[in-house]
């Protein structure tokens, strides 16, 4: 009897304070600041995992780079159509930038329209959806007399979560807001709009940017309050998106400036990060959903849920008779009765709201219900706002930490009905952000165009962007077609008629057979460096000992004496310090400079090249100067036994740990090639291929450009050695910057700004190309080489000049692979077989140390001599050890 009287009292307490009986129901939703601020460091550790590559996968929260990393700069002009499409409506909107004023003055005008989205095609099919997107765009365009002959910029409002290869693609990673079209998923969402363009037809549209609508939110009031680097949305959906620093987003290249990263924290639990702070009613919600187990923030958060969650509390406290005497209406029972709307009326309004809510839900309440329900409602927007200022205190602080500053002041752009329309929402939310980072001064502004705005300021940006790389990519430098021009001339070549392509035998007829022994010199001169070495063979294994001697500016460019007695200085210099001064050994010359050799031994210098202008050696035999000036010296004595271009030396070394390499090849400072001919082909015995003249006769007027016309004009040979000056490394750099220097003075680059130091002729050294176009080289690595130069550009610069340096290394790579298709082809052929297996060995710096240039090389080979499998062997001992090699196979002949 006791129990039933205190049962009694207790109810009767609970009827006398309704809102008191809510609290005890709901306390699991009465989230404190302590436990506020736990939910902000767990979704900082969130953000952190979604950055970071190798912690991507497994992130629920997953921190989508946005490509948006530009504001406007004042320059953007023009027209542009928008669409938005993203909850429960649909809009096209024009959006102009009057030419008088720019974006800077404020010169925006908007008109827009509203289309609806029929229920069936949130559940059907991606192409009807984008079908109707599109037709309504059409209906749009002339409604509004714009022209269907005119290229009209499009940006593209898309606000679900998308992976973003670039700032004009979008692929899908998955649904919300009760969206679950099919056939979308994983794929471009651009690429589905522009279809349904071309079948809708009579439209030219060029889509810009794709974005979501918390990225325009940021940019529409970025427009008016240059700090507002954060953009919140809170409606159907909810999301938010900050200014991340470049060096902290892996999945980006670069690490200067900011990039704008799209949290997408509406899947913020998951992966069961909120475990402890879901409730019962959560759970249902999630249950009931269209994506069950997915964006569990945004089902606690956002418009699309809050009635519902209010839905469910009043139904389960009638149930229990804490509401309405224990009845329960079949239209409570109803999912989606209550409405986030619903929600706002009965808190702005009080009573009256409430009590016209319940009774058409046909429920008789009473002055306590309403009080209760009222009350029910305060708490489920309460949290919503406490979780949402609980995510935004993360964003805030790892802004903070990035600048490593104490204090920070912002500015959030916030969009959504839930923020709009709700009486309280704006300030509960204001102030425990405030309360949380009291250090922090936080403003925030109200996107008053909608996130559409902002989405026509990124496709200004975007279309100012675009027409620049347009002017760039127009800039002729990346044209390629040799390889007729190439067989064309080893025929002649051959034939010793009056070709570029000189086609010299180097009296080399065979490869080697493993049986070499003994010690070696080999010289080699071929560049600005001059290497003595030493090399011995035994049972198929080498040991080499080696010294590298620089060759000065004035002795490349001097007198011939004092060039060879620079040599032969240099060899003293060897032989005393490996104590072999005094014995005579057999020497191989490695001379990489165009020859015509009559005999193994001999060889007339027919031209310089590389920077080499040493007088009085055109013409003469180098192996006579090179033992004159040894004479002179007579300090030691050499036995020079053959003569020997790097390429043939290149293609010995390979040769002697592969038979099958019959084809040398140099792709460094200079470029060359040699191979194995067959002698009934060569009429004139005087076999090394010296490419680099191919050009000389203008048989590559159609390839060659102003750029390359200018590096030529400079050159210490003018009009020679035109297929080099495309290909080596000798002049790659140099052709860069004559490209960066048009492209500043067109005011492409670098704001127009032409330095000394770009005037400055081989400043840009090729090793740059190598470092710039490194797959894992940042954007603020390529921009410091820049500033060594005394360029100081912008993240855009950058990838402008990475591009440059992409084209002209690509085109040196293709027009060799075009060249060495030419020879093997040739070989197959001369061979009368239908396939052919050969191996090249490569040397050269930019064969070795350039990230690209051999895959582009092998590519082309491949596309161009298909019916030849070409095995590329590096040489690992460069040509030294070929000459070596050569000079062990002439002593062999010679017993």
């Amino acid at each position: 009897m006791l129990a039933v009287h205190l049962i009694s009292f207790f109810f009767s307490k609970l009827k006398e304070d309704p809102t008191k009986k809510v609290d005890r129901f709901l306390h699991a939703m009465r989230l404190q600041d302590e436990q506020l601020v736990d939910i902000s460091n767990r979704f900082l550790a969130e953000m952190k995992k979604g950055l970071s590559a190798e912690s991507l996968a497994a992130a629920a929260v997953k921190m989508l780079p946005t490509h948006v990393r530009s504001t406007p700069d004042g320059s953007e002009k023009g027209q542009f159509v928008a669409l938005d499409l993203g909850g429960s409506k649909f809009k096209v909107l024009r959006v102009k930038v009057r030419e008088d004023e720019g974006i800077n003055k404020g010169g925006v005008e908007m008109e827009e329209k509203t289309y609806p989205i029929p229920k069936e095609l949130h559940e059907g099919r991606a192409v009807e959806l984008f079908d109707h997107v599109s037709e309504s765009l059409k209906d749009f365009l002339l409604e509004k007399n714009m022209s269907p002959e005119k290229k009209h910029p499009l940006a593209f409002t898309f606000s679900f979560p998308c992976e973003h290869p670039g700032l004009d693609q979008g692929l899908l990673l998955s649904w919300c807001k009760n969206y679950k079209v099919r056939g979308l998923q994983g794929k471009d969402v651009v690429q589905f709009l522009r279809q349904a363009i071309d079948r809708t037809g009579d439209m030219d549209v060029d889509v810009l940017a794709v974005v979501n609508d918390t990225v325009a939110t940021m940019m529409t009031c970025g427009f008016d309050d240059q700090c507002c680097e954060v953009g919140l949305i809170i409606g159907t959906g909810t999301n938010a998106c900050y200014m991340e620093e470049l060096r902290h987003i892996d999945m980006v290249q670069g690490d200067e400036g900011r990039m704008c990263v799209n949290t997408e924290w509406g899947a913020f639990g998951d992966d069961g990060a909120l475990h402890d702070f879901i409730t019962d009613f959560d759970r249902d919600v999630d249950a009931a959903s269209l994506n069950p187990g997915k964006q569990t923030f945004e089902k606690m958060v956002s418009g699309m849920y809050l009635g519902e969650l209010v839905r469910l509390v009043v139904l389960k406290m009638a149930k229990l008779g804490l509401l309405f005497d224990g009845h329960v209406s079949d239209a409570l029972r109803t999912k989606g009765k209550i409405t986030t709307a619903d929600v706002a009326a009965m808190e702005e309004n009080g009573l009256k709201n409430t009590k016209e809510i319940l009774t058409h839900l046909h429920l008789t309440p009473s002055p306590d219900d309403c009080v209760a329900v009222q009350h029910v409602s305060t708490i489920v927007s309460f949290r919503s706002s406490n979780l949402v200022a609980a995510g935004l205190v993360a964003i805030l602080t790892r802004i903070r930490q990035n600048r490593n500053l104490r204090g920070l002041r912002i500015t959030v752009g916030v969009d959504g009905t839930v923020y709009k329309t709700h009486p309280q929402y704006p300030k509960r939310l204001h102030k425990v952000v405030r309360r949380l980072l009291p250090d922090c001064h936080v403003r925030f502004v109200l996107s008053e165009c909608g996130s559409s705005k902002g989405a026509a300021l990124v496709a200004a940006v975007a279309q100012r962007l675009t027409s620049q790389r347009r002017k760039v990519r127009l800039l002729d430098f990346i044209r390629f077609r040799c390889q007729e021009n190439r067989e064309e001339g080893l025929e002649a070549g051959l034939k010793s008629k009056g070709c570029t392509i000189k086609m010299l035998p180097s009296f080399v007829y065979h490869t080697p057979d493993g049986t070499e022994r003994g010690k070696y010199l080999a010289l080699d001169l071929g560049g600005t460096n001059f290497r003595a070495m030493l090399v011995r063979f035994k049972r198929q294994k080498t040991r080499l000992y080696h010294k590298i001697y620089t060759i000065p500016l004035e002795i490349m460019q001097g007198t011939g004496e004092e060039l060879f007695d620079h040599l032969a200085q240099c060899v003293c210099d060897f032989l005393d310090y490996m104590g072999l001064k005094n014995v005579r050994l057999p020497a191989g010359f490695t001379f990489s400079f165009p020859c015509q050799q009559s005999d193994i031994d001999t060889g007339t210098l027919v031209s310089w090249t590389k920077g080499f202008k040493a007088t009085d050696c055109e013409g003469e035999d180098v192996v006579s100067m090179l033992r004159e000036a040894i004479k002179r010296r007579n300090e030691f004595d050499l036995d020079i036994v053959a003569l020997v271009n790097d390429t043939v030396g290149t293609m010995m070394s390979c040769a002697y740990e592969d038979p099958k390499c019959e084809v040398g090849m140099i792709a460094g400072t200079g470029s060359n090639l040699c191979y194995m001919e067959e002698l009934r082909n060569i009429e004139k015995l005087e076999q090394s291929n010296k490419w680099g003249g191919l050009g000389n006769d203008r048989c590559l007027e159609d390839i060659i450009t102003l750029y390359d016309v200018e590096v030529d004009i400079h050159s210490v040979n003018p009009g020679k050695q035109r297929f080099e000056k495309l290909t080596s490394g000798m002049y790659l750099g140099e052709i860069v910057r004559q490209v960066l220097l048009d492209l500043t003075r067109r005011g492409l680059l670098f704001k127009g700004h032409v330095t000394e130091t770009l005037k400055t002729p081989g400043i840009f050294e090729t090793k740059y190309l190598s470092q710039i176009e490194s797959d894992h080289l940042a954007l603020l690595q390529v921009r410091s080489i820049l500033q060594q130069l005394g360029l100081h550009g912008t993240c855009d610069d950058s990838i402008i000049v990475k591009e440059v340096c992409g084209a002209v290394s690509r085109r040196a790579a293709q027009m060799c692979g075009a060249g060495m298709a030419a020879v093997v082809d040739k070989i197959r052929e001369d061979r009368g077989l239908e396939r052919l297996s050969i191996t090249v060995g490569v040397d050269g710096a930019l064969y070795k140390l350039h990230p690209h240039f051999s895959q582009v090389l092998k590519e082309t080979v491949g596309v161009m001599a298909p019916q030849c499998d070409v095995t590329f062997m590096p040489s690992e001992e460069g040509s030294g050890k070929g000459a070596a090699l050569i000079a062990a196979v002439v002593r062999q002949k010679l017993r």
